[in-house]
C-alpha cells in the first residue's frame, strides 16, 4: 500500500493552517508550495530558451501538453529548495541548490475537472544548462519529451502575433525507451495554462538577469 502524500496548506497569501492529504487538498481546494524550476540556455547570439518537458499521455491533468521543466510538490515541512529533488527524480539531473536562482512565488489555481481543484503557491527557479537533451535520464512515466522553445517566440505566440512556434527537442520512442531528436510545431493550446501574472515574472526576471 502507498504511502499517503501530505501537504502543508495554507492562505493564499502563504498564513499556514495545517497539513492534509494530496486528495483533500485537490478535493477541498486547499492552496498548497509547489516547485518549479526551468532550464534554460543562451544560444550563440544571446537568444534566450526556454526547456519545456511534454507531459505523459496519462496524466490526469493536461495530458500530453507542453509544461514546466520540472515540477513537482513540495511535501509537508518542506520548503522552496528541497523541491530540487524532482530534477534527478524526473530529468537526471543531480543539481546542487546553489546553482538555481531562484525568481519568485505566483499563486496560481486551475479547475481541471469538477472534482479537482488546484490552488498552488508555485516557488519558480531557473537553471541554467546546455546538456544534450540526449544525455538526460527522463522518468517516462511522467514526461514523453523535451523541447526548446525560444522565449522570444513563446511571448509572441502568447501575445498572438504568431499562430504557431517550431522547436527543436527529443521524445521517446516507444518500441524501445530511447531518446530521439525530433523537430516539432506547436500552438499556444499545446501548452499548459499558467496564468499571464505567472510568465509575466518569469519574462521578467530572466531579462533582467540576461
Amino acid at each position: 500500500m502507498s504511502e499517503t502524500e501530505m501537504f502543508d496548506i495554507y492562505t493564499k497569501d502563504m498564513k499556514k493552517l495545517g497539513t492534509a492529504s494530496r486528495e483533500e487538498v485537490h478535493a477541498k481546494g486547499w492552496w498548497h508550495q509547489t516547485f518549479h524550476c526551468w532550464i534554460i540556455k543562451r544560444d550563440a547570439q544571446g537568444e534566450i530558451y526556454l526547456l519545456f518537458q511534454r507531459r505523459h499521455p496519462n496524466k490526469d491533468v493536461f495530458p500530453l501538453l507542453l509544461d514546466t521543466s520540472c515540477a513537482g510538490h513540495l511535501q509537508a515541512g518542506e520548503d522552496a529548495k528541497d523541491g530540487i529533488r524532482e530534477l534527478e527524480e524526473e530529468l537526471g539531473l543531480a543539481v546542487p541548490v546553489e546553482d538555481l536562482t531562484y525568481l519568485g512565488r505566483v499563486a496560481q489555481e486551475h479547475f481541471p475537472s469538477p472534482d479537482l481543484i488546484d490552488r498552488e503557491v508555485n516557488h519558480v527557479f531557473i537553471y541554467e544548462n546546455e546538456k544534450p537533451l540526449l544525455d538526460y535520464r527522463i522518468q517516462t512515466e511522467e514526461l514523453t519529451g523535451l523541447y526548446w522553445v525560444g522565449m522570444l517566440a513563446f511571448q509572441e505566440l502568447r501575445r498572438g502575433e504568431r499562430d504557431e512556434l517550431t522547436s527543436t527537442g527529443v521524445y521517446v520512442d516507444e518500441a524501445n525507451g530511447v531518446l530521439k531528436e525530433k523537430q516539432a510545431t506547436w500552438r499556444l493550446t499545446d501548452f499548459t495554462p499558467n496564468s499571464d501574472e505567472y510568465y509575466q515574472m518569469l519574462f521578467d526576471r530572466i531579462t533582467a538577469l540576461f
